[in-house]
């Protein structure tokens, strides 16, 4: 019968993390979120660490420890945290009624359905489509004025 190798995993740290000093880890932080968050580069599809890293002018590697660091994440799930919480808000807006999940999707930054849906899901504990359906009767619809119809203009109906 074979021997099994299991050794115990252990957490490391990682090495770079220690060579950002406290005060570049503050700096970058704050450039980060003036990037991303402020300037909504993460609705970019194609804005990715390493493009936020050379607007820095800095590696990915510190970007990468920043964003452990500060915010407790990856750079991945930082960036599309700002892109469900847009799309949340999207599904509840009555000017986006007749968007469909793709176009939502789109619009916030996601490049496909798939990565929205799986990050919706982790975040929120549900489909967009569900959540939109429950909080919807949140945000009830304007109720619309009765009126005629003379060839293509409506018009209000009179009182009697």
């Amino acid at each position: 019968m074979p021997k099994y190798n299991i050794i115990e995993k252990k957490d490391k740290a990682a090495v770079y993390r220690a060579l950002v000093s406290p005060k570049l880890m503050d700096n970058l932080k704050e450039q980060i979120l003036e990037i991303v968050l402020i300037q909504k580069k993460y609705k970019d599809k194609d804005y990715s660490a390493k493009k936020l890293a050379e607007e820095l002018h800095t590696n990915t590697r510190y970007i990468s420890a920043v964003v452990s660091v500060k915010f407790h994440t990856n750079y991945t799930s930082f960036v599309n945290k700002f892109r469900i919480e847009d799309a949340m808000a999207m599904l509840v807006d009555k000017r986006y009624q007749d968007y469909n999940m793709e176009d939502i999707s789109d619009m916030v930054g996601f490049s496909n359905r798939q990565s929205f849906y799986a990050s919706f899901y982790r975040i929120n504990g549900m489909t967009p489509r569900k959540y939109k359906m429950n909080n919807l009767k949140f945000h009830p619809e304007p109720k619309k004025k009765e009126g005629k119809i003379k060839g293509n203009k409506i018009t209000k109906a009179k009182k009697d």
